[in-house]
């Protein structure tokens, strides 16, 4: 820390830009509360130099934070997060416990600072039983699910009134020995009680609630060095300040993730990773998986992890420097193995560059590089794939196979905001996509094959069901996406139902399989215009003449509600070149172009609806 620290301090020194990179990755690397406070003190004094920060947004984000509790230094940590990785932001800081006042008066001071986000922390005082200890378990029931409505309510208040994401701490559990074995018997005691408002809470959570887990944060840290009474009568902290440092950083996790989305491919070594041993060296019988040694146990049990992520959506691959004839015996005959070669969506083991097969398989799948995650035991391969990959994100394992799991639990990368129907389907969407593939080989011509899938696809109007899904695209989709404009689950949420919107999604089923929700657009009707707010496509569906379907779909209610024109706009990416030209190649007439956007028209009187290969069923 204090070579480093002497650096950052020189940068700031010399006004230097290269202060905010320094900065940020020291603040990853920040293990203690008073080296963030420190931290926090440079980056204020930056600010007040006006050292260029090259990344930093250029519109700040409206965060209020409220709560039981002082709010200081909190908000200067959750800031110091934000800010030193490009997130700048406007403040509003509630009163000490007044944040039920604050929450309800909608021509109070918040609601007239248009939070975007709001952090609520509400105070433990407020979450005790009021009755008995003895009282019986329907009667705290109902007490701790009434506290629980109460603050989703008040969240909800903020939401309908503002639009904003709210954040909702929960309660850490008491640390003491107080009432010894009684503590878990009775729901009337502080222990239960919490635990039951905790679970009530997140269990009937809206989407526009994110829940900052105190509770498994303070027990992952010891629930002892958690509390802070001294600090808590002295000046109304709410914790210890090492249990403050993981809730400022949980925050920020929380905040990032709201238009973020998690990484998509896992790409696995296989010697050493998936079992122990080299399979080359040591030959089927002799790698080292199952239950019949401690370390084989240990592998066997990463790979049932591993499963688990497949299950919520996240595509496996292998990258291994094997034979492949011998590289795959294991998936099919080793009886130990949970694993199995249908699991992965590729498999490459030869003995090219590991950087270069994932590359490939980049590609193949059409998916954007930097959503990969390779894992490999070897710090060798690991440099390798970071000095040639840079945007992949690669995971060193450790000396033990023990600890492999938690390695990957404990990434952060694969963390889903929900697990919809399409993520339990995706392995076996891509596995049909190859079966496509081969079809499309054997092909004589496109339309012929097109007219082989015998594709079906459901055109309807965005609901409630299908929130999820939508933010979960809206957020990821980078290459077929003509604005990459993102949207929080709660921002889908207020587009559902508005007169003046058309907000589209597009289902897609073939022979082979059903791809689900792949395609999503969203205009807003502007005088006799529809404005196109967002058009974007899953890349497994292109060339299927989607675009067409979706085209015809939204020329025909633009019309049905009396606009005479589509308007589009191409807002370019470092990832959306595919698009550039999509609206000429639909028809659209250029209107402009500038470096930054180019606008486009389609006059709806001499459109005609282009031919398709798909049969479209509109619910709308």
């Amino acid at each position: 820390m204090g070579v480093i620290l002497n650096e950052i301090k020189d940068l700031l020194r010399r006004h230097s830009p290269e202060f905010w990179g320094k900065l940020k990755q020291q603040t990853l690397d920040a293990t203690t509360f008073s080296e963030l406070f420190l931290l926090s003190s440079l980056r204020k004094k930056a600010l007040a130099l006006g050292i260029e920060h090259e990344g930093a947004a250029k519109t700040p984000l409206r965060l209020a934070i409220l709560g039981g509790y002082n709010l200081y230094p909190l908000h200067e940590l959750v800031s110091h997060y934000l800010e030193s990785n490009g997130v700048t932001c406007e403040l509003f800081l509630g009163d000490y416990d007044n944040y039920v006042a604050e929450m309800t008066e909608v021509d109070g001071a918040l609601y007239q600072f248009r939070p975007q986000v709001v952090l609520v922390l509400p105070g433990l005082q407020r979450c005790r039983y009021a009755g008995a200890i003895g009282d019986s378990r329907e009667i705290v029931q109902v007490a701790a699910n009434t506290l629980a409505t109460q603050l989703l309510g008040l969240c909800r208040t903020v939401h309908e009134q503002t639009g904003a994401e709210v954040l909702l701490g929960n309660f850490m559990l008491p640390a003491r020995y107080d009432l010894g074995e009684l503590r878990s018997r009775s729901l009337g005691t502080d222990w239960n009680f919490r635990k039951c408002v905790n679970l009530e809470m997140g269990l009937t959570a809206p989407p526009f609630v994110r829940i900052l887990d105190i509770e498994f944060l303070a027990n992952r840290h010891g629930a002892l060095a958690s509390e802070d009474s001294r600090g808590w009568f002295e000046s109304k902290q709410f914790c210890a300040p090492s249990l403050l440092f993981e809730v400022c950083r949980e925050v920020a996790h929380l905040i990032f993730g709201l238009r973020a989305t998690p990484k998509k491919v896992l790409v696995l070594d296989l010697d050493n990773t998936l079992w122990g041993g080299v399979l080359g060296d040591d030959g089927l019988e002799g790698i080292e998986i199952g239950d019949t040694s401690p370390r084989g146990e240990a592998f066997k049990a990463f790979q049932k992890y591993i499963v688990s992520l497949k299950d919520r959506g996240v595509l496996l691959a292998v990258s291994s420097k094997n034979d492949e004839r011998r590289a795959i015996e294991p998936f099919e005959k080793h009886p130990e193995m949970v694993l199995r070669l249908d699991d992965f969506v590729s498999f490459k083991a030869n003995w090219d560059p590991k950087s270069e097969n994932i590359r490939q398989m980049a590609a193949e799948l059409g998916l954007g590089i930097d959503s990969f995650v390779f894992v490999d035991d070897n710090p060798a391969e690991i440099e390798i794939v970071r000095q040639f990959v840079p945007e992949v994100t690669t995971i060193l394992l450790g000396s033990s196979a023990a600890d492999y799991a938690g390695q990957l639990q404990d990434c952060r990368l694969f963390e889903p905001r929900s697990i919809t129907v399409e993520d339990a389907q995706r392995t076996d969407q891509y596995l049909a996509e190859r079966k496509r593939q081969d079809l499309l080989a054997s092909a004589t011509d496109m339309p012929a094959y097109l007219e082989s899938l015998g594709m079906e696809a459901a055109i309807c109007e965005f609901n409630q069901m299908d929130v999820p899904r939508l933010a979960q695209l809206i957020n990821k989709s980078n290459q077929f996406n003509l604005t990459t404009r993102r949207r929080t689950e709660a921002e889908v949420q207020s587009l559902i139902n508005q007169e003046d919107w058309i907000c589209l999604s597009v289902r897609l089923q073939d022979r082979f399989g059903d791809h689900g929700l792949v395609s999503i657009v969203v205009g807003q009707a502007r005088s006799e215009a529809v404005y196109i707010d967002t058009w974007l496509m899953s890349c497994r569906v292109l060339k299927r003449q989607v675009e067409d379907a979706v085209l015809n779909e939204l020329c025909r209610q633009a019309q049905d509600r009396g606009h005479s024109r589509l308007e589009g706009v191409y807002l370019p990416t470092a990832k959306n070149e595919m698009v550039r030209d999509f609206y000429s190649r639909m028809g659209f007439q250029t209107k402009s172009i500038a470096p930054d956007r180019a606008d486009f028209v389609l006059e709806l009187g001499s459109f005609c609806p282009r031919p398709t290969k798909i049969n479209v069923r509109s619910t709308t």
